[in-house]
């Protein structure tokens, strides 16, 4: 189209196919609210409320004064892309060469990356549902079609691996896996992890949420299990480390898939900010007690907001034992989730999610972030009691 030729911008297919991402939705018109006055109880975004780990600030602080403003290899530092292969060599004891590794401005362009390489038009990713809203949103992107595969909140949100095996065809070219996961904080047992890995297909593991289990659960990596080969391996510093801005993320991929990917990113992203991951190496170095006190933190706040929506007449088949998030059965109160989680801003000052933005499985259901303080989290619950009954 030439420029002036028309009032009318022409939306490709690829994006008209992708959904609006509703958390975010709900956070811009409770922004819109706190504008006006209103005073709204933050649980439906997935962001830490804790601060970003004092030596990652001072990294980040010394790294610009010092000029570090200019581009870096495009694959990330050496000195990092070392420092991450061994961090996570050292948490799921399986072994790590920094030259499979990829820094990203965050995890979500390592997805894009991802699925770039794997994907031609037509090709299916199976995806476990409830998932993260922007996974079928980049499969169709990349012109993909996501597979959905039905878990079951009885069993905790376990993956069942029989109805993956079903969902395969021959263009199955990737199964993606979040553990701990978003919306669900399930954590796939180490039997499906294997099971999953031995299917034939290349995994794409979300493991953003690693680190942040509780009641003594152990996220298995999909590299624990497969070794590495046609795996995916996602990771970042947003959640583990309270450092969602940082916008500073990676994958560990298979080595023959490097050099491609290194190519798509000099040409996408260019590369990661440099002082950004000056950040990274510090928070790698001395960020640990930061995520134990959000460990601790989080698995208190979790009880007590499992607690309270049960008690409003919420449905929580069990506590969620990853991440920081609890998806309840809604469906007592309003089987339209975006409907009542309207209603609950509007009327309750609370924001939540509404289960739909986590795919069909997800309707009926509301998501809930408990990274938020504890006297926030009960004022919460007061304000919904109030609503709802």
């Amino acid at each position: 189209m030439r420029l002036g030729a028309s009032n009318h911008v022409r939306i490709p297919e690829r994006i008209r196919a992708i959904e609006p991402f509703l958390a975010m939705e709900v956070l811009e018109r409770a922004y819109a609210m706190e504008r006006e006055g209103a005073k709204v109880i933050h649980l439906e975004i997935g962001e830490p409320d804790f601060p970003a780990p004092e030596a990652a600030v001072e990294a980040a602080r010394a790294a610009l004064a010092a000029g570090a403003t200019r581009y870096t290899d495009s694959r990330g530092l050496p000195e990092l892309r070392a420092a991450i292969a061994a961090d996570k060599t050292r948490r799921t004891g399986a072994p790590v060469d920094p030259a499979q590794v990829i820094v990203t401005s965050g995890t979500s362009p390592a997805l894009l990356l991802v699925f770039s390489l794997l994907l031609e038009a037509g090709d299916e990713v199976i995806v476990p549902a409830p998932h993260y809203p922007c996974y079928p949103n980049f499969v169709r992107f990349c012109g993909g079609v996501p597979v959905a595969v039905p878990c079951d909140s009885a069993s905790g949100w376990t993956l069942d691996v029989a109805s993956v095996r079903r969902a395969l065809s021959p263009r199955t070219r990737a199964i993606v896996v979040g553990s701990p996961a978003n919306p669900t904080g399930a954590v796939q047992p180490r039997e499906v992890m294997a099971e999953l890995a031995g299917l034939g297909v290349p995994l794409v593991s979300d493991e953003v949420y690693d680190g942040l289990v509780y009641d003594g659960a152990h996220a298995t990596s999909a590299l624990e299990v497969a070794g590495g080969s046609d795996v995916y391996a996602l990771d970042g510093f947003s959640k583990r480390y309270a450092m969602t801005g940082f916008r500073l993320g990676y994958a560990i991929v298979p080595c023959d898939a490097l050099r491609p990917l290194q190519i798509l990113a000099q040409n996408l992203f260019i590369s990661a900010a440099e002082f950004v991951q000056r950040a990274g190496l510090a928070a790698l170095a001395e960020g640990q007690p930061t995520v134990e006190a959000m460990r601790a933190a989080y698995q208190r706040r979790r009880d007590v907001l499992v607690d309270g929506l049960r008690g409003l007449g919420f449905g929580v088949a069990a506590p969620p034992r990853g991440a920081f998030y609890v998806l309840a059965d809604a469906r007592r109160f309003d089987a339209d989730s975006r409907r009542l989680a309207a209603r609950l801003l509007e009327e309750a000052h609370v924001a939540v999610t509404p289960g739909i933005d986590f795919g069909a499985a997800g309707e009926g259901f509301l998501r809930f972030c408990y990274a938020n303080a504890d006297d926030a989290i009960r004022e919460a619950l007061a304000r919904l009691r109030q609503v709802l009954a």
